[in-house]
C-alpha cells in the first residue's frame, strides 16, 4: 500500500463497528480454523445455534475474507444494512456471480438465481442476514463495541506516541514498512496506491487473518483488521480495570508477567492455561509491539517491551 505525505497525514480510525460488516466478519470467523484456542469454543457454539436459514451467507461469506462487499454495507443499524443490501441487487455484475460461484462450497444455483434477481432468492438472502445477526451478533453488541473501543483508544496512543508506521505494523505479525510503503508479506498479493484520499481504519473482534482492503463510505480506502482483543476474550460485565479492556483479563495477565522474562511453559504454568492458547496470546502481544520472543535452545522466552511497561504503568 503505497502512502503519499497527505496519506500519511489523513489515516482516521471509524467512529463505531456496523452492524452487518460485523455480521459478515462473524460468519467469517466461525468458518475459520486458526486462533483456535481462542475462538474454538465460540465456533462451536455458533455452529449448533446458527438455524438453517442463515445458510445463504455461507455460500457468499467466504474464510478468506475476501467477499462480495454488496452484503456487508457501511450501514450504521441492521434495517439500513438489509435495504442496502436489496439496493445492491441491479449493480451486481457477470464478473461478481462468477468469482461468488467459484468460492461457494455447494451448488451455485441460487447465487445464479440471486444475481438474476429472482425475488425468492433475495427474500431468502434477507432472512438469512436477520436471522444470523440476532444469533451472532445482537446479543454481543455491547462486547463488539467494547473491543472495537479498546482497540481504537489503544491505536490512537500508538499513533501519538510512536507514529503511523508503528500504528499500522502493529495490526498483524507480517505488517511493516519500507519507507513510505505499507506492505503485509502474507498471500494474496496485490498493489494498492492511495493517491492522496487517505485511509480509514477499522477494527474487528471477530477477525483473525491478515488486514482485510475494502473501498469505504464516499469511496476512501479502508482496512480492517484483527482487534487486539477478540470477541471470546471480551468479558460479559465491565472490565475490571482499562488494560483487561484493551486486551483481554487473560492476555494481560501474560504482558503482567513479562515484566520478567519468561518462557512459554512458564507463562501456561503460572496461568494455568494450555501452551497453544499462550502461543496465540503472546503472537498477538508480539504483534502489537508489546512483547518480544527468541530463543535460547529449545526454550523460547519472552519479555515485555518498552511499550508494553510503558502500558502497565499506565493503566492500559
Amino acid at each position: 500500500m503505497h502512502f503519499t505525505a497527505e496519506d500519511l497525514f489523513n489515516v482516521t480510525f471509524a467512529s463505531e463497528p456496523l452492524p452487518l460488516v460485523e455480521l459478515a466478519m462473524a460468519v467469517v470467523a466461525a468458518q475459520r480454523t486458526d486462533e483456535s484456542a481462542v475462538f474454538g469454543r465460540w465456533r462451536g457454539r455458533v455452529g449448533r445455534d446458527l438455524p438453517r436459514t442463515a445458510g445463504p451467507l455461507l455460500d457468499l461469506l467466504r474464510p478468506d475474507g475476501q467477499n462480495p462487499q454488496f452484503v456487508e454495507p457501511f450501514a450504521r443499524t441492521l434495517e439500513e444494512g438489509r435495504a442496502a443490501v436489496r439496493e445492491a441487487g441491479p449493480l451486481l455484475t457477470a464478473e461478481g456471480l462468477d468469482r461468488a460461484a467459484a468460492r461457494a462450497p455447494g451448488s451455485a444455483s441460487w447465487l445464479r438465481a440471486l444475481w438474476g434477481q429472482d425475488r425468492e432468492a433475495w427474500r431468502a438472502l434477507d432472512a438469512a442476514i436477520t436471522a444470523a445477526y440476532e444469533t451472532v451478533v445482537a446479543p454481543h453488541w455491547t462486547r463488539i463495541r467494547q473491543s472495537f473501543r479498546a482497540d481504537v483508544a489503544w491505536r490512537t496512543r500508538l499513533l501519538a506516541a510512536h507514529g503511523i508506521k508503528a500504528c499500522l505494523a502493529s495490526t498483524h505479525p507480517a505488517a511493516g514498512w519500507s519507507g513510505t510503503v505499507f506492505e503485509v508479506g502474507v498471500p494474496p498479493g496485490y498493489e494498492v496506491h492511495l493517491d492522496g484520499r487517505g485511509l480509514l481504519l477499522m477494527p474487528s473482534p471477530f477477525w483473525t487473518g491478515r488486514p482485510l482492503l475494502a473501498e469505504g463510505p464516499g469511496g476512501r480506502p479502508l482496512l480492517m483488521y484483527a482487534a487486539l482483543t477478540p470477541l471470546p476474550l471480551v468479558g460479559p460485565g465491565a472490565a475490571e480495570g482499562a488494560l483487561d479492556a484493551l486486551l483481554g483479563r487473560t492476555r494481560a495477565a501474560v504482558l503482567q508477567l513479562l515484566v520478567e522474562q519468561r518462557t512459554t511453559s512458564e507463562l501456561a504454568r503460572d496461568l494455568d492455561i494450555s501452551l497453544p492458547s499462550v502461543s496465540e496470546h503472546t503472537r498477538t502481544l508480539r504483534a502489537a509491539g508489546l512483547i518480544t520472543t527468541e530463543r535460547d535452545g529449545k526454550a523460547v522466552l519472552h519479555s515485555a517491551t518498552g511499550l508494553g511497561v510503558d502500558l502497565l504503568h499506565s493503566g492500559g
